[in-house]
């Protein structure tokens, strides 16, 4: 009615002031600034347009007023949005910001509609300006604002921790931290304390207003973050702290505890109030409980039963201060007896004091500094330091984790009392122990929501920590180990040293090889990745002692090929370090697979012989080459990426070439002579190779004179390898002053057994028809050192040294045979015969076979011994010689008690010892004493295991048998023995075919000494004869 007596002119420029006042304003709100910047752009274009109808003379219609009517409602209510959150508390408004989002949407959606009911006035008035208001109030009634997305992050992880009901001080300090930065308050008790009391005041004005849900939240929030660090002014709490402690310097010193006073409790639950409130009658009452006694409908005073004509609650600020310092003190009186307790040395009073500090930390979160200006953190720190009870270290550990957890001063507090010092050990104790050691541990270490770095450093320089934390990392309790392993992975952020530190300490490589590897994954080109990072690394590789089991752990994790794309680089330091780690790993059979497969021969090869290349490289390569042939795995590595035999020829040629330069440094020269003695080991067609393409023998020869030891050594194992395809040249070589001196001394050399062996194999290799080699060994001492070989070599150089005395047992030179049984090999080669190898059976009962053929012209003939006191006596003849016997001077075999295990080694059925026996058995059946000797087969029972020889032996062996059996059956008595047996065997054997190849011949010839001596005259085999 008013507005109707109103011109329409002065109600328009009234809008029009209004519309320019809300705009201004809503520009200036700081929260959801956006929302309103928003807001008070569409009020500024709606300016133009009512100024524009000002100038037009908007009809005075009813229309007109309406919608001018309608619109002066929706800028008021605009206005007062803006005049509501103008002077908000920040923390208040974001807690509160999609709330505030939906009003300012709703309220620009009104204005919108409302500038929409102009398009009913006069479309006169509106020509030329409706296009912009029919935009305007489209996009106003369509408009849709969004929170800021980092804002409604930090509401909507505050309302989860809420619904979570987290309560601890970390969550509080990083949401107050999160809240304060999102509002542009700086984190500084002064300016918190200021936006809490704000947010306090919005908590009473919404219980005012009787908004018990508002009310309800609020609290929830202002208790949460009143909990945090920054919301308390520490030197205050000090102050605070003492003012306390002071009062209760008046009570005994075993009081504990001051009971409540009566206007403490409240009326509803008997229990002391956190939030005492005064109903209308004056009664108090905890809020909580009354509040509940009205929703179920009980609207009395809960002490006089009166009805209440007023349910308003008013806060009683004075009780709860009075409840606030009777709590206060009490807590003061448990923190002075849990400093008595813990002064006591009693483990027991210990561990209730630390309980003790629980309770009081789980009650107050501001006890957790009460605590620690009290004393107490310095006081269980120096018993953790001392205590040996693991109770109560555990305990310790547990009660500083409550204290430190969330509260970065108190952490400060631990480390600065060397707390490092005394965590550390522990973490290597019992499960129990090393558990609650290792989550206080990371708790420290804990910045909020983030890493302390300088707390890790520090824990860097502990010199067992990695040790430990990898301990727990492998150890089978989870838990410890996941936080082992997340403190882990911090050090080595702060400190890359600390990776290889935990590779030597505790054999933890994957973060070693993860640095090196990620690079690979990550960059195509290596020289692109961090270079220092991979060479920190494989610097701490190569110094590591690493062991077979270290190596095949790297090797499967993939270091590898990593390793090989490095030494392809153009990097000198890099591919000088790749090739070091590369040394060490392909000591190991698992990673030359690794090596082979990648393809990783080749490149080393090529980069070895290279014209260009640093001298440590080639040194490197030869290395690896060494060791990818060594182990008998000869050229079994040396293959393509596709597993492809690489053409040898070449790199036994080039290997050799290398030899060639005498100005070559023995660093490796050396691995690649070990790499050459590897390969051609692998494959005697190698060693053809190596003699006859590329004239090793020549070039290996000189080594022989090499004054580096290791050089000779490897030489002279190459020459026993190369001695079997062409000897010659060796003999030449070993014919000359000063040589074969050389050699005799390979054979003394007591430190290295292959190297004896390989004498020992060079001159088994030699012809025997150089007698002049052999006596000129013999002069120079070589026989003796051979013999010694037998005695303390290992099998494979003993099986040489036996090949070696063929050449000084030969039945034409009688002397040397001497000395070879003077130098006491008989009793060796006897033992050979029990407990040889198969080829040492075979060599020592050939080399008895050579001497027994001396002993029949070396017997000496028996005369009779009289004198005229004694009677006449004889000494004992050899039953095969039919003389006197001696082993050093006959070197008869049987003197030497070899007999037994030379038909042994008939019975076991082996071909080579076989053959050997059966020539040596041979000796004893020779010309003059066929008849002796085949008796001594006889008694040794030596003819069976030969006649069973024609039933299992191969072709030759059975001509040996033969021609020992013709020797035997040349005696009448031994036909009369074994004939019968003999005759079915022969007969078996040529299938009654005796005239074909030489061993029917053989057959035909034994059978016919079995007719001879038969009783029948007649022949078993029609036409024989």
């Amino acid at each position: 009615m008013v507005m109707e007596l109103i011109p329409i002119g002065t109600i328009l420029a009234v809008v029009t002031n209004q519309v320019i006042k809300t705009a201004q304003a809503a520009k200036d709100i700081v929260i959801e600034k956006e929302s309103f910047k928003v807001l008070s752009k569409y009020l500024f274009d709606i300016e133009p347009v009512l100024k524009e109808l000002q100038l037009r003379q908007l009809n005075d219609s009813q229309t007109a007023r309406l919608a001018l009517e309608a619109l002066e409602a929706d800028v008021k209510k605009a206005n007062n949005l803006v005049e509501k959150y103008k002077n908000r508390g920040r923390f208040y408004l974001l807690v509160k910001c999609r709330h505030i989002v939906n009003e300012v949407q709703e309220v620009t959606r009104d204005i919108g509609r409302s500038l929409a009911a102009f398009s009913l006035v006069n479309t006169e008035i509106l020509s030329g300006i409706s296009d912009q208001v029919n935009r305007l109030q489209s996009e106003m009634q369509k408009v849709e604002f969004e929170t800021s997305h980092s804002q409604l992050q930090i509401v909507d992880r505050l309302n989860q921790g809420l619904r979570d009901q987290k309560r601890d001080q970390c969550f509080a300090n990083d949401m107050l931290e999160e809240i304060a930065r999102a509002v542009g308050v700086p984190v500084e008790p002064s300016e918190i304390n200021k936006e809490l009391a704000s947010f306090r005041r919005e908590i009473e004005e919404a219980g005012n207003r009787k908004e018990r849900a508002e009310v309800f939240f609020l609290e929830q929030v202002i208790e949460l973050l009143s909990q945090a660090d920054a919301a308390r002014d520490y030197e205050e709490m000090k102050k605070q702290y003492f003012q306390r402690a002071q009062v209760i310097e008046r009570y005994d010193t075993q009081k504990e505890y001051i009971p409540p006073l009566k206007p403490f409790i409240c009326r509803i639950s008997g229990e002391v109030m956190d939030d005492p409130v005064s109903l209308c009658t004056g009664t108090t009452c905890e809020r909580a409980a009354i509040e509940a006694r009205f929703d179920c409908g009980m609207k009395t005073d809960p002490e006089t039963g009166d009805v209440l004509e007023d349910t308003s609650l008013r806060s009683n600020l004075p009780l709860r201060q009075s409840i606030d310092e009777w709590r206060e003190l009490n807590y003061c009186l448990k923190i002075r007896a849990s400093q008595a307790k813990l002064s006591s040395g009693v483990d027991s009073k210990v561990v209730e004091a630390l309980n003790q500090m629980q309770d009081l930390i789980r009650e107050n979160s501001i006890n957790k500094d009460w605590i620690s200006i009290g004393g107490l953190t310095d006081s269980i720190i120096s018993i953790l330091g001392s205590s040996r009870n693991r109770e109560v270290k555990k305990k310790i550990f547990i009660t500083l984790k409550d204290m430190v957890e969330g509260h970065a001063r108190n952490k400060e507090k631990v480390i600065e009392q060397q707390g490092f010092d005394y965590i550390v050990p522990c973490l290597g104790r019992d499960p129990s122990i090393s558990m609650a050691a290792v989550e206080l541990l990371y708790e420290l270490l804990q910045d909020r929501s983030k890493w302390n770095v300088c707390f890790c450093r520090q824990l860097s320089l502990q010199s067992s920590a990695i040790l430990f934390l990898v301990t727990l990392l492998k150890g089978p309790v989870r838990q410890s180990a996941d936080y082992a392993e997340k403190i882990l992975n911090k050090l080595f952020d702060v400190d890359e040293d600390n990776i290889s530190r935990a590779a030597k300490s505790g054999w933890y490589y994957k973060p070693l090889i993860d640095r090196i590897v990620q690079v690979y994954v990550d960059t195509s080109d290596y020289i692109s990745g961090p270079v220092s990072s991979r060479m920190s690394m494989l610097k701490a590789l190569v110094i590591m002692d690493l062991y077979d089991s270290n190596l095949k752990v790297l090797g499967e994790e993939g270091i590898i090929p990593p390793l090989l794309s490095m030494v392809a680089s153009g990097n000198i330091e890099l591919k000088e370090l790749s090739l070091s780690v590369l040394v060490k790993l392909s000591g190991c059979r698992a990673n030359k697979e690794l090596i082979a497969a990648g393809g990783g021969v080749p490149v080393v090869l090529k980069l070895m012989f290279s014209s260009h290349v640093c001298t440590i490289h080639v040194v490197k390569c030869s290395e690896i080459v060494e060791k990818l042939s060594s182990e008998g795995d000869g050229v079994k590595f040396f293959v393509d990426e596709n597993g492809v035999q690489l053409e040898l020829e070449p790199i036994i040629t080039q290997l050799l070439a290398l030899q060639q330069n005498t100005n070559s440094s023995n660093n490796f020269r050396k691995p690649a002579l070990r790499a050459l003695l590897g390969i051609c080991r692998s494959e005697a067609r190698l060693i053809k190779t190596a003699v006859l393409t590329a004239n090793g023998v020549s070039l290996v020869l000189p080594l022989l004179d090499d004054p580096d030891s290791e050089v000779r050594e490897i030489a002279v194992s190459l020459l026993f390898l190369f001695s079997q395809q062409e000897s010659q040249g060796v003999i030449d070589y070993l014919l000359k002053p000063k040589r074969l001196e050389g050699l005799v001394g390979f054979l003394e050399n007591d430190c290295n057994i292959d190297v004896k062996m390989a004498a020992a194999g060079l001159l088994a290799n030699l012809p025997k028809s150089e007698v002049s080699l052999t006596k000129k060994l013999i002069e120079l001492d070589g026989l003796p050192a051979i013999i010694n070989l037998l005695r303390s070599g290992t099998m494979e150089a003993r099986e040489q040294a036996l090949s070696a005395l063929f050449r000084f047992t030969d039945p034409a030179n009688v002397e040397s045979q001497r000395i070879v049984v003077e130098h006491g090999s008989y009793p060796l080669l006897v033992n050979f015969l029990k407990v040889g190898s198969v080829t040492a059976k075979a060599r020592a009962a050939a080399l008895i076979g050579y001497l027994s053929m001396s002993s029949p012209k070396l017997t000496v003939a028996s005369e009779r011994i009289s004198c005229w006191c004694f009677r006449i006596s004889r000494l004992p003849v050899c039953p095969a010689h039919g003389g006197i016997c001696k082993v050093n001077t006959s070197f008869c075999l049987l003197e030497a008690n070899s007999l037994p295990y030379i038909v042994n080694l008939l019975h076991d059925k082996v071909e080579a010892t076989a053959y050997e026996a059966i020539q040596t058995l041979s000796t004893l059946v020779q010309d003059g004493c066929l008849q002796r000797g085949a008796v001594v087969l006889h008694e040794a029972r030596a003819i069976e295991p030969v006649l069973d020889i024609l039933t299992w032996g191969t072709d030759s062996l059975k001509e040996a048998a033969l021609g020992l059996l013709e020797k035997v059956f040349a005696s009448k008595e031994m036909v009369e023995t074994y004939g019968t047996n003999a005759r079915y065997l022969l007969v078996g054997l040529t299938g009654g075919n005796v005239h074909g190849d030489h061993p029917g011949r053989k057959v035909a010839k034994v059978l016919s000494l079995l007719d001879r001596y038969s009783k029948s005259s007649t022949s078993i085999i029609p036409g024989l004869f």
